[in-house]
């Protein structure tokens, strides 16, 4: 029988109820673009039909996938066969919707955002490919980000509490807890391409927001999905042992404790990056399966990619991520064992909350005797292999602030470092290398500011505070009206010059810069009233 486009996606939305909300999702029910369509997948993507190599995994098939793997069969040796014209024969493309969207710099950028959120609002179910349905409306980041991502939504949710919108932040809530009972987990993003993988667990946090609107009682309803989130997060803790100290994303250190790395289960190419994945492990001269299992935990970390995770601090090519307990995921989960503590008490349950009380100390302990580094002042990634810190300066070291996770003394050195190293004309910088990666220097992010931020203000660092929001704040008005667009990154250093680095052109959209910035002028409208800064780059 002969698919159609529209045919073969009706069947599909005939069996979603069916397939994804009543039964457990299952991987072998979803279209695997990397899996199904063998080497024609491979070569699709080794052979550079398309500039950015996640547009393929991203088109949806016109016909059932194995059939259109035997056409690809078929015709490849014959005369005058073009791989691009066969693709576009048999996939219908990725492409944006049309909105009918302009930007108008003559209205505020607050204005300018609420108009965009609507343009970035997506309709739940699914589209005939790659993309996993979800039952409610989301935001999506913009530009070649067509669909939810994890970290990124918290940030765009304090902007869609900025603008008052409650129903849509409880929708995107109730799509993660939907993840994770169907899938187990919340994958990076919602693609079959993303499922063995993760990303930051800001689950919890964004479970705060929503009781922040909805009232404190709602934790109740969602404790028995953030349990399964931390159960993601802790599968094999119970294992290990000084013979086997790790498993997953778990491991054991040397006193017992145990912490937390990130991790892919796939040692494979990522399907949205092979083309460069391959060439990666092939100029690497290391074992492919080892270079792909670490590029993949970076890409599970939000950070993909930083000198965080390179053991020379410079060259992509030494990436080791799963030899690496980062700050920030041990402060995310310290802080998941904390609300999963409030739920317990919340439903009467003392027994569980001593034990997640318990969880937490621990964890804190831990990560302050692993990564804080009393020379430097300052909290560093641990490297557990070689058994001391990375000594690679970057803005995760604001996380275990940010959760109010250290005395005095600590914050007060972080935040000298922040100033002294860190703070540029346009915000903080990632890190303090220059390494070609969009996570390194010179660029800023929105969640990174927004972090800092918060954490400066916890331990009443309120001018340093002030400032990083400011200069934060205007880089992106200043941007904006001269472009009309808001970034997915900016250059903090050089206010002139856009960002760069990365496997892709930068975005503009931008979900959760739109979410930050929003959210800073809400809680303090005259950050916009400042004309001026000090535009010298520091240091």
């Amino acid at each position: 029988m002969k698919y159609t486009f529209s045919t073969l996606t009706f069947s599909l939305l005939l069996l979603l109820p069916f397939t994804f909300v009543v039964q457990p999702l299952r991987a072998q029910q979803l279209y695997r673009p990397e899996q199904e369509l063998g080497e024609l997948f491979e070569q699709v993507q080794l052979q550079h039909v398309f500039p950015d190599s996640k547009t393929f995994p991203d088109a949806v098939p016109l016909a059932p996938p194995a059939q259109i793997l035997e056409a690809y069969r078929q015709q490849q040796n014959q005369p005058g066969f073009s791989l691009e014209a066969f693709v576009k024969a048999y996939f219908l493309l990725p492409s944006q919707p049309e909105t009918g969207f302009t930007s108008d710099t003559s209205l505020s950028v607050t204005q300018h955002i609420e108009r965009l959120w609507p343009v970035l609002t997506r309709e739940p179910g699914a589209d005939g490919g790659s993309l996993i349905p979800l039952p409610k409306k989301y935001i999506v980041p913009g530009g070649r980000f067509r669909e939810i991502y994890y970290w990124d939504s918290f940030f765009t949710m304090l902007g869609l509490q900025a603008s008052g919108e409650t129903e849509l932040i409880q929708s995107m809530v109730d799509n993660f807890t939907h993840l994770i009972n169907t899938v187990g987990h919340i994958p990076n993003g919602n693609r079959t391409y993303y499922l063995s993988r993760s990303q930051p667990p800001f689950y919890a946090l964004m479970l705060r927001v929503l009781a922040q609107q909805k009232g404190r009682e709602v934790l109740k309803t969602y404790a028995p999905a953030l349990r399964k989130e931390y159960d993601f997060w802790m599968d094999g803790a119970d294992q290990l042992s000084a013979a086997n100290p790790t498993h997953r994303r778990v491991v054991r250190l040397p006193d017992g404790s145990i912490l937390n790395r990130y991790w892919d289960d796939a040692p494979e190419p990522r399907p949205e990056s092979y083309r460069e994945d391959v060439e990666l492990a092939q100029e690497s001269g290391r074992n492919p399966e080892e270079v792909y299992r670490h590029i993949r935990a970076a890409a599970e970390s939000g950070w993909d990619f930083s000198s965080r995770w390179f053991a020379d601090a410079q060259n992509l090519s030494t990436i080791h991520t799963t030899d690496i307990i980062p700050v920030d995921l041990n402060a995310l989960l310290y802080h998941v064992e904390l609300t999963l503590q409030e739920m317990a008490v919340l439903n009467g349950n003392r027994k569980e909350a001593r034990e997640f009380e318990r969880r937490a100390k621990a964890r804190r302990d831990a990560l302050l005797t692993y990564t804080w580094s009393e020379e430097a002042g300052f909290f560093y990634d641990y490297d557990f292999v070689k058994g001391t810190t990375t000594n690679i300066p970057s803005l995760a070291a604001v996380f275990p602030l940010y959760f109010s996770m250290v005395n005095r003394r600590q914050a007060d050195a972080v935040a000298q470092k922040l100033e002294e190293d860190f703070l540029h004309a346009g915000g903080l910088v990632s890190t303090l290398h220059r390494t070609g990666q969009q996570w390194d220097a010179p660029n800023g992010w929105a969640p990174l500011q927004w972090m800092s931020i918060q954490a400066l203000r916890n331990y009443r660092h309120d001018r340093l505070a002030d400032t990083v929001a400011r200069r934060w704040v205007t880089l992106n008005e200043a941007v904006f009206h001269n472009t009309g667009k808001l970034m997915e990154k900016y250059n903090v250093v050089d206010m002139g010059l856009q960002a760069g680095g990365g496997e892709y052109p930068n975005q503009d959209g931008f979900g959760w810069t739109n979410g930050v910035l929003l959210k800073l002028l809400s809680l303090d409208p005259q950050l916009l009233e400042t004309e001026t800064l000090e535009l010298e780059t520091q240091h």
